[in-house]
């Protein structure tokens, strides 16, 4: 899928990596960093190359302790509960605007953090956070259907390949309200950020429909039932098949005719961290130019960073490019989702719950 010019690319970056991580005596490579505390990151799965923290390590004297969550519900129920240990959290766009709004976040000392600069203007100072007090944007990417060509022999175009009786005990769903509704609201000509009742049990409805020919719900899991061929078909992020499909070239993508969502994914600080500034201090890390490049060349979704991004695009054959960095036709079809009114949200949540009874 990528070309053989980033293959090579991974090997030197690798050998880039253990030269900045080994001993001075062995390479001298660099001054190790006194003891500087910890910063705690707990970011998607599957959604950061892990061996930069070692690099990180090695230059701050700040040690990393990682751990992940499946979907930003997760991650918000969890920040709710209160008591998590967090520095450092990389919430989509709508979550980054709840939890402003809900006094979750904390306000980022941008002296700390002169990567900022590296930022395409296009993520900064978006609807979620206008002001961009709150987040350093991280990655970007689409949703569309992945399918197994081996298996499926039509060229996908629409979601409605999600409720096809064909493919019945084959088909996988997002294990989360806001992409699930939002691939129903999509088929059904409605806009992702509804707050119309009435279109919202519409596409409940789809869903419902859509239960006894789903294989099963998934986040994660996602990758070994597509890449074995345990399910044919499902919606998941552009980044993640182009993963996917270097262990199973029978795996196509699609962005469906009636339009996706298009989403921005950003660095953020919770109000309760207990390390904040070793929290910028990270969050400057990701948004240098080479440590951007080969996080990209790693989980293969399209930085932030302006720089990493074009010169990363321009290693990649026309196919995979329009994937991970999705043109402007493709934009112009997409939604971003946003904060919806509490009363729009208490009824995802209950309608949700009766979804998965």
């Amino acid at each position: 899928m990528k070309e053989e010019n980033i293959k090579l690319r991974r090997v030197i970056i690798l050998l880039v990596a253990v030269c900045l991580v080994l001993p001075l005596a062995a390479f001298g490579c660099g001054r190790r960093a006194g003891s500087a505390g910890v910063v705690n990151v707990h970011n998607w799965g599957e959604y950061i190359d892990e061996s930069i923290f070692a690099i990180f390590e090695r230059e701050t004297g700040i040690r990393v302790n990682y751990s992940t969550y499946e979907t930003n519900e997760a991650l918000y129920a969890l920040m709710r509960r209160g008591g998590a240990n967090i520095d450092v959290i990389i919430p989509s766009d709508y979550m980054i605007a709840r939890m402003i709004e809900e006094n979750m976040l904390q306000e980022l000392d941008f002296s700390n953090i002169p990567n900022f600069s590296l930022i395409d203007d296009r993520y900064i100072g978006l609807e979620y956070d206008p002001d961009s007090k709150f987040s350093v944007a991280y990655m970007t990417g689409t949703v569309g259907i992945i399918y197994n060509t081996a298996m499926i022999s039509e060229n996908i175009t629409s979601w409605g390949a999600l409720f096809d009786e064909r493919y019945s005990g084959q088909i996988l769903m997002f294990e989360n309200p806001r992409d699930a509704f939002g691939i129903a609201l999509k088929y059904l000509g409605y806009n992702i950020n509804t707050t119309s009742e009435s279109e919202i049990r519409e596409a409940f409805d789809m869903l419902v429909g859509q239960r006894p020919i789903l294989q099963a719900f998934v986040m994660d899991q996602i990758f070994d039932k597509l890449e074995s061929g345990e399910a044919w078909i499902g919606p998941y992020y552009a980044g993640d098949y182009l993963i996917m499909a270097e262990n199973n070239p029978d795996l196509a993508f699609a962005r469906p005719i009636e339009g996706t969502n298009f989403f921005v994914d950003a660095m953020c600080i919770p109000r309760d961290a207990q390390n904040k500034t070793n929290a910028e201090l990270f969050i400057n890390f990701m948004s240098r130019t080479d440590i951007a490049m080969m996080n990209m060349d790693y989980i293969m979704y399209a930085s932030a960073n302006y720089e990493a991004a074009a010169e990363f695009a321009a290693d990649l054959s026309h196919d995979s490019r329009e994937i991970m960095f999705a043109s402007d036709a493709t934009l112009a079809n997409s939604n971003v989702f946003t904060n919806l009114p509490h009363e729009t949200l208490v009824l995802y949540n209950d309608l949700w719950i009766e979804l998965k009874r």
